[in-house]
């Protein structure tokens, strides 16, 4: 992270800093040359200005522009149509009203460029709606100061003939060099037009690294109640781009000190209550932000959404099982049950996917889990049902429960570390075997019918379920062997003993005897 906002920078550091940025966005965008320059001409020789702006003068300046870029213009929504269907492969309407269209074209290296070009506007809100009354503008300057941040305030003129033209007329880059977040009008009149940028704001310090301005800050914590007024998906968006930041710590944290997470995830500060059992921690709330580091540390190919939330979330449930000792101290009793329950709770509200709902609370209920597995005394019959159990969010759940040991006792991390271990050996040592990663009974629903002569029904669904738990008990078996134990059980679950000659006179697949 840069100089903070208290920390004076050293006048010729801080103009060597602005001249090194900004010749590396000069290569950068020398590099888009061939996407840049036909569109600044098409726009040129329709008599309008063209910039670069936002988040994408940003990136360009801090070495990470992406494949998506914003532009602004004088020209009106249709001539800006006209344009782009001359020059791009698909155009398409993102907001007409807001005077917004995009385009889809792909670079000499064959890699697809999605541009989005807005009318420079002068809106006004109604203090009820983040939507504004959009008003066309006539100047640069009024589309800039309507922004979110100084740092996403900043603009290049194209010039057709390839001129790249840094714009900065509300200090932007002076902004970015200290790694500082502030509006560009009053952050109440900001944060009141359009609550989103409270989110925001958090989220730009988890990508960006950077800390908020103080009256930014004290903006957001006296507004958190405007935030009611956002819509529970770009809720849950802000959320999910902060956690996969690239300093989510900072990002969460933030979302916590200003407030606004006790509105939109209220079970995270609510963690800040629990000293951590180990009492290694401040509290349950830094251990989990700190496992949260540690799984990230563990990640094998880029953030992992569902990792990141269940380490955020693994010890939810401690506030609400938490009970004391006999003689001092805390328990925690079932709180990955409660915690499972409380996050699926949570992530309904904020309407995510079934599948991320179930990932993530599985996980979740799973973390505790290894905990039983000792010095090792686990049989092979409980390792497969922890394999069983976890299905295809074993790698992930390996990685959670590593990144859950957070003691600084070294002698007992060490432990823990190899007691996983040799956990993961013994997993890798059955699956010589045996597939665990799809065990299945070793007769299927229509063998189960046919020896049993049953038709579909539940009874067939119960013997699956005993097969199913006689192959995590004993691992695989014969033919002969599954179809006796089966029959065996059959005859439990029917009051006695009962022979082969018995069992084949049942009708079969349903037919009346």
């Amino acid at each position: 992270m840069q100089d903070g906002p208290g920390t004076p920078p050293d006048p010729a550091e801080f103009e060597a800093r602005r001249v090194r940025l900004l010749a590396g966005a000069q290569t950068t965008l020398n590099d888009h040359a061939d996407l840049l320059a036909p569109l600044a001409a098409a726009f040129g020789d329709a008599g309008h200005e063209l910039y670069l702006v936002g988040g994408s003068v940003r990136d360009a300046l801090l070495g990470r522009l992406g494949t998506d870029l914003d532009f602004t213009t004088d020209a009106r929504p249709d001539t800006v149509r006209g344009i782009l269907e001359n020059y791009a492969d698909t155009v398409w309407d993102t907001g007409i009203e807001f005077g917004t269209l995009s385009a889809v074209t792909y670079d000499a290296a064959g890699i697809e460029q999605q541009i989005e070009v807005t009318t420079y506007r002068a809106d006004s809100y109604d203090g009820v709606s983040r939507n504004p009354e959009v008003v066309f503008g006539d100047t640069l300057e009024g589309d800039l100061i309507r922004r979110d941040f100084t740092v996403n305030a900043m603009a290049v003129r194209l010039h057709p003939d390839g001129r790249h033209e840094f714009c900065d007329p509300l200090d932007g880059m002076d902004a970015l060099l200290v790694g500082l977040l502030d509006t560009p009008a009053a952050p109440e009149q900001s944060f009141a037009d359009d609550p989103l940028r409270m989110l925001r704001a958090c989220r730009f310090v988890s990508q960006l690294g950077f800390s908020l301005a103080p009256r930014v800050f004290r903006a957001m914590t006296e507004m958190t109640a405007e935030i009611d007024r956002i819509t529970v998906e770009r809720v849950r968006a802000e959320l999910d781009k902060t956690i996969l930041g690239d300093y989510p710590i900072d990002g969460i944290n933030m979302l916590c000190e200003a407030g606004l997470a006790d509105r939109v995830l209220p079970e995270v500060p609510g963690m800040k209550l629990e000293r951590d059992e180990h009492l290694q921690h401040k509290d349950v709330y830094w251990h989990s932000l700190t496992v949260l580091k540690q799984a990230i540390d563990l990640e094998p190919a880029g953030p992992d959404l569902v990792l990141r939330w269940a380490a955020l979330l693994h010890d939810v449930g401690k506030p609400a099982t938490r009970a004391a000792k006999p003689g001092g101290g805390v328990t925690f009793h079932h709180h990955e049950v409660v915690g499972a329950k409380m996050v699926r709770k949570r992530m309904r509200a904020l309407k995510y996917s079934k599948q991320m709902i179930e990932d993530v609370s599985g996980l979740v209920f799973l973390h505790l889990r290894f905990h039983g597995y000792g010095e090792g005394q686990w049989s092979d019959s409980a390792v497969r049902r922890y394999v069983s159990d976890a299905g295809d969010l074993l790698p992930r759940l390996h990685r959670l429960v590593r990144a859950d040991c957070t003691t600084r006792n070294k002698r007992r991390a060490a432990k823990l570390q190899a007691s996983y271990d040799s956990l993961e050996h013994r997993i890798a040592e059955i699956e010589e075997k045996e597939d665990l990663a799809r065990v299945r009974p070793d007769l299927d629903g229509n063998e189960i019918m046919t020896l049993l002569g049953l038709a579909p029904g539940p009874d067939v669904g119960r013997a699956w379920a005993f097969l199913k738990e006689l192959r995590l008990d004993r691992g695989p078996l014969d033919r002969d062997e599954a179809e006796a134990e089966l029959v065996r059980w059959w005859a439990e679950q029917n009051g006695g003993p009962q022979n082969d000659h018995q069992q084949n006179d049942r009708p079969q697949n349903g037919d009346p005897a």
